[in-house]
């Protein structure tokens, strides 16, 4: 059996040496490198040639890869990598690496190109000022043979055992059963649905009840289609911390044979559920028979070896926050690809590679655990991580799957949190403010233009006569300045520090950011100035304004991601109508639409509207007394755990403060601003099965979604708002541009997402086919027929006059 693998990937196994240094000296973006390879190649003459492939074989091994240009002439092969700032502060590692891979490629065109020798170059293009550094050297066929043997060799023996685990992974995902007798209602539906997409390559959009076990129903599903579909990795991506846990608890399940302690979020929510659960069928699905969800399964199950790595933030992983990446500043930095290769062995034997144990493995051998789990990427079977990984401009999983060819299937989780997240991925903000403080203190070059960037942007407040403004087009001489000043910025950064610039380092990345941002820039964005204060003409010298290019639809940045994958899907309980989705996130044409029936009854959940309370900001006031009495009312016709939920912690707070000098016996307790994980684990842990208290919270937060309080822990939500957008100057250009792109802005700005919050909050209360409840919507709009046409069809609404 062949192995094949490219010659990037081999060149980084084999001849990555020394620290890890990322010290300032940022790598340009893919669009960036594009554009510096074509610019390099339009300098070269007519004969030169572009994107030559490469192919050699040593043993059982294939080694491929385009070389960037060879020039016939010369007789030179060129490999061109672009960069910011100064050349000489790149770290000696990187241009080893560099060498290593043009001279594997130097060998491969000697063979294919029967040639005895070849001079190899290196061309550096700086694509801030648009030179070339050209490094020449000239090696014989025979010398270049030898050194590619050599790093064949050592990656044969690995390529060797990750065959025999491919195998073994493939053989044991054949025969994968859930560690439960049957599947629950509707979660066979969209297993199959799932399993489908794998098999045809398909994008699918799964709108899928809360309750019914949607992470396990679609990673068992997927798991069980990679042998068939050639699948070599599955990403499992979330919007939140809870979701990245769900997907953990239940590959645990998968690869255990058995489910751990019940968690404090929809984790478990299937593994709890056995009461309705029917048998599943090997027929039409292609996947086991008497396999499902519901019970556990026998504890003789073996462990499937399946290599689980999770990606947390850098800030959350890293053990000496306060130092630099770089072999002087952190032992785990120093000679960490020394270290790597023992700390990478250690690893993989172990399969499970969650934070825990990265860190174990990486303080054992004295790597740093956040970059040890970037670099088992590549030798994982399911990455467990946030949609920034994939998604994001720079993300690490959508660079290695184009880079390796992989064959990926992605999970995409609360998918409808996707949209806005990415938005904020695609958009930039830089603050003058920032600039002023940094411009104060700087001298020389630097100085100068960071000087001459805060004059431009002057005359763009002096040019602005209201607080806000739009814009269809950027500001061209404020950005030419902004280049300069990250030019100067990456100079001075390249210097050796005796103290590092935390906040000019931090303005020098926001502002390469925004300089990406600005290149993407069409009809999908809009730039805007909103200025600080407005005091008068004579004060506008000293304004403060933030500069942002806000992404309003995220499919053009989105495509790229969703095209290079073999499949993918978008799940979550709240993605209709589909196509809102489809049109932000840039799903293709042939996106498959499945909406699983639910399977709770309207006889478990009574959903009663209060039409004579407005929640609107103008009636707040009037309508407190009556809000905070409804929910008084209700509680002591059934006491219980409850959750009201309000558009804003103000309004929160008049609730909860009225409420609880009302009624005073009552238990509250109150969702405050910026709560850390530990507080939102005690806010959750007043929920006690047959409990008794009300808890107040915002739509939309960390207690609206994610979260599963099953039977009697909640017994009814309160929703005091229709959940929709503020309206402010920016949401009524979202709300303009939505109209002109797609004749649906007030839907599309403020009617869908303010429903889904609702939605979501209100999927708290039914988690199995036990569980009874209650959902008040406290406001007259919830009577509106475009309103009614969003909510779950299971649902019976009654108006409160009517009990």
């Amino acid at each position: 059996m062949r192995y094949v693998v490219a010659v990037r990937a081999l060149c980084e196994f084999t001849a990555k040496q020394g620290d890890l240094d990322l010290r300032f000296t940022p790598s340009s973006s893919a669009e960036e490198g594009k554009t510096g390879h074509r610019i390099v190649a339009s300098r070269r003459h007519a004969d030169y040639q572009t994107e030559i492939s490469v192919t050699g074989e040593y043993r059982e091994l294939t080694v491929r890869g385009r070389a960037d240009g060879y020039d016939p002439q010369r007789g030179r092969l060129e490999e061109i990598k672009t960069y910011r700032g100064e050349l000489d502060a790149m770290p000696d590692n990187h241009r080893a690496l560099h060498w290593a891979q043009l001279r594997v490629y130097g060998w491969l065109f000697c063979q294919q190109a029967r040639v005895p020798s070849i001079e190899l170059a290196l061309v550096y293009y700086d694509i801030t000022t648009g030179h070339e550094t050209v490094l020449t050297k000239t090696a014989s066929a025979a010398a270049l043979k030898a050194a590619f043997e050599q790093q064949c060799t050592r990656f044969i023996d690995w390529a060797a055992q990750e065959r025999a685990h491919r195998a073994a992974r493939d053989a044991m995902l054949h025969g994968l059963q859930l560690p439960f007798p049957a599947f629950r209602v509707g979660q066979r539906e969209l297993a199959e649905a799932v399993y489908r997409a794998a098999l045809g390559a398909r994008v699918l959009l799964a709108q899928a009840p809360t309750g019914i076990g949607k992470t396990l129903g679609t990673l068992f599903p997927l798991l069980k289609a990679c042998p068939r579909a050639s699948i070599d990795k599955v990403f499992f991506l979330s919007a939140k911390s809870p979701g990245r846990q769900l997907a953990l608890d239940s590959l645990q399940s998968l690869t255990r044979g058995a489910v751990g302690p019940r968690r404090s979020t929809e984790s478990t929510e299937s593994a709890e559920s056995a009461e309705s659960a029917t048998e599943s069928a090997r027929a039409g699905s292609g996947m086991a028979g008497r396999t499902g969800i519901g019970a556990r399964a026998p504890r003789s199950v073996p462990a499937l070896p399946l290599r689980v790595v999770e990606l947390v933030a850098r800030d959350k992983a890293c053990e000496y926050p306060g130092n630099a990446c770089t072999g002087q500043a952190c032992t785990l930095a120093q000679g960490f690809y020394d270290r790597l290769p023992a700390a990478r062995e250690a690893a993989l034997a172990r399969y499970w590679l969650d934070r825990g144990a990265l860190r174990e493995v990486g303080l054992t051998h004295r790597v740093c655990p956040y970059y040890l789990g970037q670099e088992l990427v590549r030798w994982a079977d399911v990455i467990v991580g946030d949609y920034n990984y994939y998604f994001d401009t720079g993300a690490p999983l959508f660079a290695l799957t184009v880079q390796n060819q992989w064959r990926v299937a992605v999970l995409v989780d609360e998918a409808h949190n996707l949209p806005e997240r990415a938005r904020a991925m695609y958009s930039a903000t830089l603050e003058q403010g920032e600039l002023a403080y940094l411009a104060r203190g700087a001298r020389g070059t630097l100085g100068t233009a960071l000087r001459r960037l805060q004059r431009c942007w002057n005359t763009l407040n002096r040019a602005q006569a209201e607080p806000y403004r739009a814009s269809d087009v950027l500001p061209d001489a404020w950005l030419c300045a902004l280049q300069r000043a990250v030019g100067a910025i990456g100079e001075h950064l390249a210097e050796p520090q005796l103290v590092p610039d935390v906040r000019l380092e931090r303005f020098y990345l926001d502002a390469i950011h925004f300089m990406r941002i600005a290149e993407r820039f069409d009809e999908h964005w809009m730039f805007d100035v909103t200025l600080a204060t407005l005091e008068g003409a004579a004060a506008r010298a000293t304004w403060r304004s933030t500069l942002c290019i806000r992404n309003v639809v995220p499919a053009a940045a989105l495509r790229a991601r969703v095209a290079a994958v073999h499949s993918m899907t978008l799940f979550s309980a709240t993605l209709w109508p589909a196509r809102f989705y489809r049109d932000l996130l840039g799903l293709p044409d042939d996106t498959v639409n499945v909406d699983v029936a639910s399977p709770f009854s309207a006889a478990q959940l009574a959903v009663y509207v209060t039409p004579s309370i407005s929640t609107r900001y103008r009636d707040r006031q009037a309508s407190l007394g009556a809000l905070v009495e409804r929910i008084a009312s209700q509680y002591a016709a059934l006491p219980g755990n409850y959750l009201c939920f309000f558009s804003s912690f103000e309004y929160l707070e008049q609730a909860a403060a009225l409420f609880s000098a009302t009624h005073p016996s009552i238990p509250v307790w109150r969702q405050a601003r910026a709560m850390d994980e530990p507080a939102q684990r005690a806010f959750i842990a007043h929920f006690e099965p047959h409990g008794r208290g009300i808890g107040f919270a915002v739509l939309g937060g960390a207690f609206a979604e994610g979260i599963d309080l099953p039977g009697t822990r909640l017994v009814g939500t309160f929703i005091a708002t229709l959940g929709m957008p503020q309206i402010n100057a920016v949401n009524e250009q979202l709300r303009e541009r939505m109209q002109r792109l797609f004749s649906a802005g007030f839907d599309y700005t403020y009617l869908f997402p303010g429903v889904q919050k609702v939605v979501q909050a209100a999927g708290r209360v039914i988690r199995s086919e036990t569980d009874r409840g209650v959902v008040h919507l406290l406001d007259d709009r919830f009577m509106r027929r475009d309103v009614r046409a969003l909510l779950p069809c299971w649902w019976k609404v009654e108006l409160e006059s009517r009990r």
